[in-house]
């Protein structure tokens, strides 16, 4: 079993930073999977960013402004730089295992807004 916690989460002016942490527990190796997601009001869940083994993925509308990394093979960031009222939305941390199991946190609100 595996828990996720996200914070950082809150209210910025555009062209702010934030930086996401997201606190995972449970069987859990540099191996497997994580990756920042976001949900705004009546849009799909996207993909932001992901990290496997220090390889990085990036949506087109964050890359070079938002920077995902691991501390451990635990632990998740997401540094965002140069935000953007569209990067309002709930964001959330994602673990993908070997075995294709899945799991979510919570969400954090990343709110920007002059």
């Amino acid at each position: 079993q595996v828990q996720l916690v996200e914070s950082g989460g809150g209210l910025v002016q555009p062209g702010g930073s934030l930086r996401l942490s997201c606190a995972a527990s449970g069987s859990i190796s540099s191996s497997n999977t994580m990756g920042w997601y976001r949900q705004a009001p009546g849009k799909e869940r996207e993909l932001v960013a992901s990290i496997r083994s220090g390889s990085v993925n990036y949506a087109d509308s964050v890359r070079g402004r938002f920077t995902i990394s691991r501390d451990n093979a635990k632990n998740a960031n997401l540094q965002m730089n140069s935000l953007k009222p569209e990067d309002t939305a709930v964001y959330y941390c994602n673990l993908i295992k070997w075995t294709g199991a899945t799991y979510w946190g919570q969400g954090t609100q990343v709110t920007v807004s002059s």
